[in-house]
């Protein structure tokens, strides 16, 4: 498909995924809001993808680029849509059932995982440091989920909440393999494009079971989550595109600083002692797993150079 490859540009897919951070983090702010008023999960989700559909259908029309969402491979787009519809619910359920600033330091396993599904799916052989980092990073999950180190709030964790955070990372690392290879042929508006449109007629069968009447201001932070999840699966899609998810990961990080200026100055939620210690365990990980990375790169580029 033409244009859909694009050359690596490492700065500008930083900035977008530092942007990406924003975004996600004012989305799960508001999905916690959502929650609190009352609206159901499913109904949440399926709102999120059909208006999602609706803006990104609408766009395209108006940039006259729906001919760019055409595939050949719906099958690898129907694969996404699946792992991709079960991490939201997983996503939206860790923000609802758990403080806004722990379930963001939960989320960042995800890289833990994609080392983890590197062995399990491409044989691909992991060394000590990045063993060693990703025992640290769930040395710091258990560290942030156990109140019984005296120095958090007992009870503050829920462990369900905790569990369904942990499975959100999973299925976020599984999603950021299928969308780096959608890319090699994809364009960022046809995978948002063909997620939304096979996954909307699913959640529309769940609709009449969960939908409830909502006031305006429910309604405008429904339309709002839309909005800011259209938005950042096509940044997402994008700094993927332009850089390797090892290195671009890192900007995920600052959206540990929304999260947690959000839960003090909407949701009065002043963070516990472990979130600052678990928390750093969890992204000092992160960054020895993208530091290995960048250096195994940089090792397989010079001996590319060498062969004849």
């Amino acid at each position: 498909m033409d244009g859909s490859v694009a050359r690596p540009r490492p700065f500008l897919a930083l900035a977008i995924r530092l942007m990406t951070a924003v975004v996600f983090a004012t989305m799960s702010m508001l999905v916690k809001l959502a929650g609190e008023r009352g609206v159901h999960l499913a109904e949440l989700v399926f709102w999120r993808q059909a208006i999602t559909l609706a803006l990104v259908v609408l766009t395209l029309a108006i940039l006259g680029k729906l001919a760019s969402v055409r595939t050949q491979r719906v099958g690898a787009h129907a694969r996404r849509a699946i792992f991709g519809i079960a991490g939201m619910f997983f996503v939206y359920g860790a923000v609802m059932l758990l403080p806004l600033a722990e379930a963001t330091a939960i989320s960042f396993t995800a890289p833990f995982f994609a080392v983890l599904l590197s062995v399990i799916l491409f044989g691909e052989k992991i060394g000590k440091y990045r063993w060693g980092a990703v025992a640290l990073g769930f040395a710091g999950v258990l560290f942030l989920t156990q109140p019984a180190f005296g120095l958090g709030d007992a009870g503050s964790i829920n462990p369900f909440g905790a569990a369904v955070g942990l499975v959100a990372a999973f299925l976020v690392s599984v999603i950021s393999f299928q969308v780096q290879d959608l890319n090699k042929t994809e364009t960022p508006w046809s995978i948002v494009f063909w997620f939304v449109l096979l996954t909307t007629p699913v959640m529309a069968l769940a609709l009449p079971f969960v939908i409830q009447p909502h006031d305006a201001e429910t309604w405008a932070i429904i339309i709002a989550i839309a909005v800011a999840g259209a938005l950042a699966q096509i940044l997402l899609t994008s700094s993927l595109r332009f850089g390797s998810a090892g290195v671009i990961l890192l900007m995920d990080y600052t959206s540990l600083l929304w999260a947690t200026w959000y839960g003090w100055t909407i949701f009065d939620r002043t963070p516990p002692a472990t979130l600052w210690i678990g928390a750093p365990l969890i992204i000092g990980a992160g960054l020895l797993i993208a530091w290995r990375e960048r250096q195994l790169a940089v090792a397989r580029q010079k001996t590319e150079t060498v062969q004849p």
